[in-house]
C-alpha cells in the first residue's frame, strides 16, 4: 500500500481505507470484510448485531453533552465492484487493490478501486473510532450485495435499526446533496442455440472492441459513451449480410450495473471474402472512431486471424440474436419533466455471453417512475421475445421520492454553506441508491445521500478525489454535531 495514501489527511478515514483496500470484497463474497468489521466493533468494546441477510450494524452512546440528540444511522455497503482491464492478471476474491496517488486523486492500477463504498465504510470506522468527534447516539449499518441486486437492503428487517435519521455515505459528486434516486430493475434473456459443424472452406477471426471508458449505468448514462456490446454487434450485423459472416462466440460487457466496455467475437466467413471482412473492419474501425471521437478517443476495433473453432451457431439463432441486439434499446430513455436535466429512464445492455447451448444476455433498467420502469422492461423483455429466447424478469427495486420538508436534508444544506461559503445543489440521482428500500421498511425516517467525488466508478478509470474526501469528512462531523434533539 503507498505511504502516500496513509500520510493524506484526514489520517483516520485514510487509513481505514487503506486498510479496506487490503480486504477482498466483490459482492456476495464480502466474508472477510464482514469479519474485519466484527473484529473491529469487537476490539473497540461496541455493540453489534448480524441479521440474516449478513448485514452488519454497530452501535456507539452519545458523547457527553449529546445524549439528548436523535439517533442517526451512518450508512454504507462493504461491497464492490470487481471490474478489470483484459490485460490485467487479477483475482476479485484474493487479491488486494493497488492503489496509488496521481494528479490529486487516488486511483488503481488496472481495477476498479472500490471508494464505491469503501470510502463511506472508511469514513464510519474513522468516527466509531473516535473518542473526540461530538455526537448523538450513532449506529453505522454496513450492508451487504448492494452492487447486484441490493440484497441487504432487500434483506433488511423493521426494527432492526433504532435511528430517526440516516445518512447514505454513498453518493459520488462532491458538493451535490441527494434526497431521491431512481427505482431500478434487471431482464435476463436466455437464447438456446444449436452447434453447426464449420465447413472446410471457412477462415476464422477474432474480432475485439477495446478501450473505451465504461461507466456506471445510472451515473454516466447520458454521457454518451460507447457500449462494446451495441458496437461489436453492429460490426457483425452488417459483416453477416456483406460477408457471409457466421458466429461462433460473442462475449461482450461484464456487469448489470456497468456500461460494457470490451467485447470480442469468434467469426467464420469463406475463404474468399477474407480479405474484404478485414478492409471492412478496418473501415469501420475508422468511422467508429470519427463517431465516439469526443466521448471515447481509445476506442479501438481489430480483427486478427485465429483457428477456426469446433462448431458454428446455427443461422437461425445468430440472425435473431443480431438482430434483437440491434434492435435492444440502450441509453436514455426519457429525461425529467419536473427536474432540469435530470434522466427519468434509462436502460442498460450491460453483456453477452456464451454459455455451453445458449446466449445469455443482461440488461438493466432505470426510472423514477414505477410506470415507466416497467414500460422500458417490458419493452426491452419484447424484443427479445422475438427470438423465442426465455425471459427472466426481476421484481426490482423502489426509487426514493424527495421529501422536499425534511429536516435533515435543511440541516446538511446549512451545514454545507457554513462550511464552504457556497450553497450545494439539492437534487435526485439517477442511480439506485438503498435508500429506497430502507424508506420501505422504516417509511419514517429522514434520509439524505453525498459523498466525495468519485469518477469512472465501476470501471477500471474509478478515482477518488483527495480534496472532496476531505470536505466529505468536514461536513459529515459537522452534520453530526447540528443534530436536532429528540
Amino acid at each position: 500500500m503507498s505511504q502516500e495514501i496513509l500520510s493524506l489527511h484526514p489520517q483516520r478515514i485514510w487509513y481505514y481505507f487503506s486498510e479496506i483496500l487490503k480486504i477482498p470484497r466483490p459482492s456476495k463474497k464480502e466474508d472477510k470484510i464482514a469479519r474485519y468489521l466484527l473484529d473491529f466493533a469487537e476490539e473497540h468494546k461496541l455493540k453489534t448485531l448480524r441479521d440474516d441477510t449478513g448485514n452488519i450494524l454497530i452501535r456507539k452512546p452519545a458523547c457527553r453533552g449529546y445524549e439528548d440528540r436523535k439517533m442517526v444511522c451512518l450508512q454504507s455497503h462493504i461491497d464492490m465492484v470487481g471490474e478489470k482491464n483484459s490485460n490485467i492478471k487479477f483475482d476479485f476474491e484474493k487479491d488486494p487493490i493497488e492503489a496509488y496517488v496521481e494528479d490529486g486523486w487516488i486511483k488503481a492500477r488496472g481495477t476498479t478501486l472500490g471508494a464505491d463504498d469503501g470510502i463511506g465504510v472508511a469514513a464510519s470506522l474513522a468516527i466509531l473510532e473516535s473518542d473526540s468527534i461530538e455526537h448523538g447516539p450513532l449506529e453505522c449499518l454496513f450492508t451487504v450485495d448492494e452492487e447486484t441486486g441490493m440484497t441487504g437492503a432487500f434483506g433488511l428487517q423493521s426494527g432492526f435499526l433504532k435511528s430517526e435519521i440516516l445518512l447514505n455515505l454513498d453518493s459520488e459528486d462532491e458538493g451535490q446533496l441527494f434526497i431521491g434516486c431512481a427505482g431500478g430493475k434487471d431482464t435476463t434473456i436466455e437464447i438456446p442455440y444449436l452447434k453447426e459443424s464449420v465447413p472446410d472452406d471457412m477462415s476464422s477471426f477474432l474480432i475485439k472492441v477495446s478501450g473505451l471508458k465504461g461507466g456506471h449505468s445510472g451515473d454516466d448514462i447520458e454521457k454518451g459513451l460507447g457500449n462494446a456490446c451495441k458496437i461489436l454487434n453492429r460490426l457483425l450485423w452488417n459483416a453477416a449480410g456483406n460477408f457471409g459472416l457466421r458466429l461462433s462466440k460473442f462475449d461482450a460487457g461484464n456487469l448489470r450495473n456497468a456500461i460494457a466496455r470490451e467485447g470480442h467475437a469468434i467469426v467464420a466467413t469463406p475463404v474468399s471474402n477474407g480479405k474484404d471482412l478485414v478492409s471492412y473492419v478496418s473501415s469501420f474501425n475508422q468511422t467508429l472512431k470519427d463517431e465516439y471521437k469526443v466521448t471515447e478517443p481509445g476506442l479501438k476495433i481489430e480483427i486478427s486471424p485465429t483457428d477456426l473453432p469446433s462448431y458454428l451457431i446455427d443461422k437461425k439463432t445468430q440472425s435473431n440474436l443480431l438482430n434483437a441486439l440491434y434492435a435492444c434499446p440502450h441509453g436514455v430513455i426519457a429525461w425529467s419533466m419536473e427536474i432540469p436535466d435530470f434522466v427519468e429512464t434509462s436502460t442498460n445492455l450491460a453483456s453477452v455471453k456464451t454459455e455451453e447451448n445458449l446466449f445469455k444476455i443482461t440488461t438493466s433498467q432505470r426510472s423514477s417512475v414505477e410506470s415507466a420502469k416497467k414500460d422500458i422492461g417490458d419493452r426491452v423483455a419484447a424484443t427479445f421475445s422475438l427470438t423465442g429466447g426465455k425471459i427472466i424478469s426481476s421484481d426490482g427495486y423502489p426509487g426514493w421520492t424527495p421529501n422536499p420538508g425534511s429536516e435533515i436534508v435543511a440541516v446538511t444544506e446549512g451545514a454545507y454553506k457554513d462550511l464552504f461559503k457556497k450553497d450545494p445543489e439539492v437534487l435526485a440521482v439517477h442511480a439506485g441508491l438503498e435508500c429506497g428500500l430502507i424508506g420501505s421498511r422504516y417509511p419514517e425516517m429522514d434520509m439524505i445521500s453525498y459523498g466525495p467525488e468519485i469518477k469512472g466508478a465501476h470501471s477500471p478509470d474509478e478515482r477518488l478525489q483527495i480534496e472532496s474526501t476531505q470536505r466529505f469528512w468536514e461536513l459529515t462531523l459537522e452534520v453530526l454535531k447540528r443534530i436536532p434533539k429528540k
